[in-house]
């Protein structure tokens, strides 16, 4: 299984509309083959100082995939390449983390 943390920072009060078109892109990534989890997640309010906030104009995406060969069919999939299309110019900055359990 291969775990990616995706940080998305958007230009300066773009995270909704960012948002926006991520949820709707979101059924055709969940039916893709070896999707076992994608979803969006936000700084939680009132986490205290253990937290490490990341704005309001950022979000992450957590994502669990089958093998690498599924993850690679997804960043290669016409659905992402028409999300991305939609989103370049909102969008000030990503970081992507790709991760294997230990």
């Amino acid at each position: 299984m291969i775990h990616v943390l995706a940080i998305i920072t958007t230009k300066p009060g773009q995270r909704e509309a960012v948002l926006h078109a991520y949820r709707a892109n979101l059924p055709a990534v969940r039916a893709e083959d070896g999707c076992i989890e994608y979803g969006a997640v936000v700084d939680a309010a009132d986490a205290g100082p253990i937290q490490a906030p990341l704005g309001p104009d950022s979000f992450v995406v957590v994502e669990k995939w089958a093998s690498l060969d599924a993850l690679r069919a997804h960043a290669a999939a016409p659905h992402m390449a028409a999300y991305a299309a939609k989103t370049k110019d909102l969008i000030a900055s990503r970081v992507i983390h790709v991760l294997s359990p230990v």
